[in-house]
């Protein structure tokens, strides 16, 4: 596992870079993600709009203006919040910011970084804009095609996203949140995938109604980048040992070596009795423990063991056991390996994305790609979910997860936008 880049340039490349200990592992895949869903929708967007399916629109802006004070200001503190943490990761020492993350939501910072970060902003905002300046501002009309808007709808996208993910989190662990609500509202972790779907959905809907953007030719353009951008962000959780993992299977176990090895029944039982601590703990009784025993098939022999059962070393949730001659932070493992979901959800939607990828100019009817992401994703997610380890609901004498139930609706909500918008298109051309 990689918490942080450093430890995989480290292991990977034997590059030791102290400052790559700053990038999160989870976070720098959650970023790439967010680009390439803006590539595929700018992408997308474009080809709609040379195809006359989309229109610009035409805004007044005042041209040739100096720097506003508000515009100076808003520059400052940009950059004053830049210098302020992220520089003051690079600058200060080692023993404050050890713990990038918690540094990051801390009070602790670099105040002359943080200002001279801010004056260089401003200046730089000073300066173009008096390199614009006109003798007499002009009042302009600008188009906007929909694609140039990409930029303002990902950071709407991001901004919503985290916010849904973490209120849903909260949601899903209501007595956890309860314990100590200011931690777990600061804390980087904990996110909850639907959450942000759905936040930043509804935020985005109203970004489009308000400049004008054809809502169901925005979601068929935006339906590959969501499907490859959660691909790309489960690598994350994968990489980083995030704790999205599924239940233990019971079917391996790892030797003296931490290799994970074939392993039965009565070997389960003994390794949670060994670790009685940590089963308990999590779980309460041994009998509680989640695990399914599924050896690997005859037919895919070739592969390795972790695809169906990883203990996930190093995982920047520092869950599990201490590991051997291991020292410092990062230093735990599972003691009994689990399914790595994660990574079979980025197996799945990866094809998933070429599924939709291809079909994206076959389906005439806006709406109707959209309408099958919806679909295949909470289909995806239904199933993931039964091998999947999540706090579980009581919802009418029934006790599914919180993303079981969303995925169900998912699933049945898209099925019959998909009917709806094709019958509604029948009768239009009838």
């Amino acid at each position: 596992m990689y918490p942080n880049l450093y430890y995989a340039f480290k292991d990977l490349f034997n590059i030791d870079w102290k400052p790559l200990r700053f990038i999160n592992s989870f976070g720098f895949f959650v970023a790439l993600s967010f680009i390439l869903a803006a590539v595929t929708l700018a992408a997308e967007l474009r080809r709609k709009g040379k195809q006359g399916l989309l229109q610009p629109t035409e805004i007044n802006v005042v041209v040739g203006k100096p720097a506003s004070v508000t515009e100076l200001l808003l520059n400052f503190l940009l950059g004053f919040v830049l210098g302020y943490k992220i520089l003051a990761l690079f600058i200060m020492d080692g023993s404050v910011t050890n713990d990038p993350q918690a540094f990051i939501f801390s009070g602790l910072g670099n105040w002359p970084a943080g200002i001279i970060l801010g004056l260089l902003f401003a200046g730089i905002k000073w300066k173009e804009k008096n390199k614009q300046k006109l003798p007499k501002p002009e009042l302009r009309k600008i188009r906007f095609w929909p694609h140039d808007r990409v930029g303002e709808i990902t950071i709407i996208a991001l901004i919503f996203g985290l916010i849904g993910a973490k209120l849903f989190d909260i949601f899903e662990n209501w007595s956890d949140f309860l314990k100590e609500p200011s931690s777990y509202i600061f804390s980087p972790a904990g996110l909850t995938f639907y959450g942000g779907l759905i936040c930043a959905a509804l935020a985005i809907w109203f970004y489009a109604k308000r400049h004008k953007i054809g809502f169901w030719h925005l979601n068929d353009a935006a339906a590959p980048g969501l499907m490859i951008a959660y691909a790309v962000g489960r690598i994350g959780c994968q990489v980083a040992g995030d704790g999205d993992w599924g239940v233990y299977n019971s079917a391996y176990t790892m030797d003296a070596a931490g290799n994970i090895v074939a392993g039965d029944p009565g070997r389960f039982n003994q390794t949670m009795l060994e670790h009685g601590n940590f089963f308990l703990s999590q779980f309460g009784t041994y009998d509680a423990v989640p695990h399914i025993a599924f050896s690997k098939p005859s037919f895919l022999q070739f592969l390795p063991n972790w695809v169906f059962a990883y203990n996930y070393p190093h995982n920047v949730n520092d869950a599990g056991v201490a590991i051997d001659g291991c020292v410092g932070k990062y230093c735990n493992q599972l003691p009994i390996p689990v399914f790595p979901t994660p990574f079979y959800e980025t197996i799945v939607c990866l094809i998933l994305f070429l599924v939709l990828w291809l079909l994206r100019k076959r389906l005439k009817v806006p709406g109707t790609l959209f309408a099958i992401y919806l679909a295949v994703n909470g289909l995806e997610r239904f199933f993931i979910e039964k091998i999947r380890v999540n706090n579980r609901m009581n919802f009418f004498g029934f006790h599914p997860t919180q993303a079981e139930i969303i995925s169900t609706l998912l699933f049945v909500g898209g099925v019959g936008l998909f009917i709806v918008l094709r019958r509604r298109s029948q009768l239009k051309t009838a």
